[in-house]
């Protein structure tokens, strides 16, 4: 188990604890500080979740390179690319985009969550910017912009979607790339994401989740658009009882994706 003593205080001006105005919500926090230390067990628990991640990064990759016009197939195809994950959490999303060659920046507001993913690329051998912060704070001393900004499964978890998406945008520099996945508010979601995943199947902890929080896929490009996003490309997710795999898949019911380019404006 990790020393608490030694974990990353915080940058100063940030809060600790509950503040809608940094939004982020402190037991939404807790749920993630309690499951960091076994995102990464493969033959753990959440074994299924690192599969989900594994399907998802397969298709950020893919959507990535098809954005830049890269080859895919190259042994370090991001090679060249600045990305940033937010809510990173014990960074999954960001190994195989830096072993994938890109520089890789990864931000979170749990700081359990960034010291195991800190000590899980250590292992790894790999060279990842992790960075315990919010984003409206990193906005401010963020001097340059991203090509590829990720936000994935975690507007789920915040009381102002909208500021979250904005946030995203305005880290991603003009003509560059947004990523969001989370999952629709359907009651195939409640029923699959929630009684199934959380209760039945105990994929993940009971109380992940929160049905009325998740966010439909035209609520989600809305925000985009606000925003100065335009959608490119979506996409669904299923898994797969009988395979344990999961694919892609043209239902957005459940789990979904949506690629997003930013626009530049009069200040770009």
């Amino acid at each position: 188990m990790l020393d608490k003593s030694k974990l990353t205080p915080l940058k100063k001006g940030a809060a600790s604890g509950e503040d809608t105005a940094l939004n982020f919500s402190s037991q939404e926090i807790a749920k993630f500080d309690a499951l960091a230390e076994n995102w990464w067990d493969p033959n753990g628990k959440y074994k299924t979740a690192l599969e989900f991640n594994r399907a998802r990064v397969e298709y950020f990759i893919a959507q990535i390179c098809d954005f830049y016009k890269l080859d895919i197939n190259a042994e370090k195809p991001l090679k060249g690319l600045r990305i940033l994950d937010v809510g990173c959490g014990g960074g999954l999303v960001c190994e195989p985009l830096a072993q994938a060659g890109a520089e890789v920046t990864g931000l979170d507001v749990s700081e359990m969550s960034i010291e195991v993913a800190k000590r899980h690329a250590l292992m790894s051998k790999l060279k990842i910017n992790y960075i315990h912060e919010h984003t409206q704070n990193f906005i401010e001393s963020n001097e340059s912009p991203f090509d590829v900004v990720i936000n994935a499964e975690v507007i789920e978890h915040v009381p102002n979607q909208k500021e979250l998406v904005s946030h995203c945008s305005k880290l991603c520099k003009a003509g560059g790339c947004v990523i969001m996945a989370t999952l629709n508010r359907t009651i195939k979601s409640f029923v699959v994401g929630i009684v199934g995943a959380e209760y039945i199947m105990r994929y993940l902890p009971r109380g992940t989740h929160t049905w009325h929080f998740f966010v439909t896929p035209f609520e989600l490009n809305s925000m985009g658009s606000v925003s100065r996003l335009k959608l490119i490309a979506e996409i669904g997710m299923s898994y797969s009882l009988f395979t344990k795999r999961w694919r892609l898949s043209k239902s957005v019911a459940v789990n979904y994706v949506q690629i997003y380019e930013k626009l530049g404006s009069i200040r770009d």
